[in-house]
């Protein structure tokens, strides 16, 4: 019973953070507009804009990922499978929901996405890339040289 009240508590944190998010949003959204209508002065004053826009951009963007994570949550919520990993089906911990109330994977199962790369059931394989025009030639990612500096 204690994991029942304490997932009814999560779902209350859910719905706080959800109603933030979509307040957050509309905020940042119109603070776009805003922003783009008053865009005159001088090439400094258009350029400091632009890169409040971008970051804004950025901000809205990153909130709305975590904004479809917790709707994705509320819905596990009214299916039932809320609290249950996706993977292995298998009780995620208390505290890990506590920590991070939209989580699908328990730790063991987010370890290994993060070691393959996968973190979830339509994430892509870029584990092997396949050249396709010509047949024979399989690399993987370790076979590609990347120049970073």
């Amino acid at each position: 019973m204690a994991r029942k009240a304490a997932l009814q508590e999560l779902r209350e944190v859910l719905i706080k953070r959800r109603d933030a998010l979509r307040k957050a949003l509309a905020g940042d959204l119109s603070l776009l507009k805003e922003l783009r209508q008053q865009s005159s002065g001088d090439v400094v004053d258009v350029a400091s804009d632009s890169a409040q826009d971008e970051i804004s951009s950025q901000l809205a963007e990153v909130e709305s990922r975590e904004l479809t994570s917790i709707e994705t949550a509320l819905e596990r919520l009214r299916e039932g499978s809320y609290g249950m990993c996706e993977r292995c089906t298998q009780a995620i911990p208390l505290a890990r929901l506590q920590a991070l109330p939209y989580a699908t994977l328990c730790i063991n199962c987010q370890r290994e996405a993060e070691k393959t790369g996968t973190t979830g059931a339509t994430a892509a394989d870029w584990g092997r890339l396949i050249d396709t025009g010509t047949g024979d030639n399989d690399i993987t990612l370790n076979d590609i040289e990347l120049d970073v500096s």
